[in-house]
């Protein structure tokens, strides 16, 4: 039988997962200020690391099999290492409006490596909101004055939406076998593992960097860089992967809510237009899932 409880809890990691990562773009580009691309992406990681070290502690969590080492090291580039290092880049050429119209594709490329490789089925409902919430999101960057075009940065972004697609298609084995938060933590230290190598000089880049702009980068290294992806986890080890990512489509929504509030970015009459029809798209895609779609779990252990 299907237990609501889990609706409610899907529903509330959605949410938690649009707010938080919705400030991460207007984030990036204010660390950008002071911070060299492979910089931000270390310090975030690094902070993010320590913080699950102390956690992981307390809780006494387990190391993952040997065996799967390699995987979770694959795992931990594809959604952090190229990921941050590809959007920090592209941001430094690209606005927030249009780079979160990039990155949101991810459902879309979600929904197709899951129906290719997990055989996971999307209704046409699902497909027709996807491409109405993609005109909204067109709309909010349109409403920035940027024109969208794939120059250099652009197509950055894009392998970072790519990236982050391959993330969450292929970890869920890994999610039945570890729990949603072990196999997070791990990702995300073996993310950091790759990033080390940029260590030599980011000792003065923090002496020199204004007090603000670095802890917005420990914010980013706090919010944005974990606990989204432990929420979309949590959904993805109860429902499919495509339907994880979907709710993504609202991100640039609350990118540019956030814009205006943090950086002073007022949004125009065309970004809540966008941001209309976006909302709109979703609900549409939503449509598409019954409740037979979610997986109950009867006895699930977060450790």
């Amino acid at each position: 039988m299907h237990n609501k409880k889990w609706d409610f809890r899907i529903v509330c990691a959605h949410a938690f997962t649009i707010l938080i990562w919705g400030t991460a773009f207007p984030g990036i580009r204010m660390g950008l200020e002071a911070y060299t691309s492979e910089h931000l992406t270390l310090l975030r990681l690094l902070i993010a690391s320590l913080i699950l070290f102390l956690f992981s502690l307390i809780y006494k969590l387990r190391l993952p099999d040997l065996k799967d080492i390699p995987v979770i090291f694959i795992f931990g580039a594809l959604g952090f290492t190229i990921y941050h290092i590809a959007l920090n880049y592209g941001e430094k050429s690209v606005n927030a409006g249009p780079a979160s119209l990039i990155v949101s594709v991810t459902p879309i490329l979600t929904a197709i490596l899951a129906s290719v490789f997990l055989n996971e089925r999307m209704k046409l409902n699902g497909w027709i909101g996807g491409v109405i919430s993609f005109v909204g999101i067109a709309f909010l960057s349109l409403s920035q004055g940027d024109s969208i075009q794939l120059n250099s940065g652009g197509l950055l972004i894009l392998l970072a939406a790519i990236s982050e697609s391959l993330f969450f298609v292929f970890q869920r084995p890994y999610l039945k076998k570890y729990g949603f938060l072990p196999f997070t933590i791990y990702t995300i230290w073996s993310g950091t593992v790759f990033m080390l190598i940029f260590l030599p000089g980011i000792y003065q880049e923090i002496v020199t960097a204004p007090i603000e702009i670095t802890l917005s980068v420990i914010y980013l290294g706090v919010f944005p860089t974990v606990l989204p992806y432990i929420a979309l986890a949590y959904i993805t080890s109860h429902a499919s992967a495509s339907e994880a990512t979907s709710s993504l489509y609202l991100t640039p929504v609350t990118a540019c809510i956030i814009a205006w509030i943090w950086l002073g970015e007022v949004p125009t009459f065309v970004s809540i237009i966008g941001g209309g029809i976006t909302i709109l798209g979703v609900v549409i895609a939503h449509l598409t899932f019954n409740k037979d779609d979610y997986k109950q779990i009867e006895s699930e252990k977060v450790w």
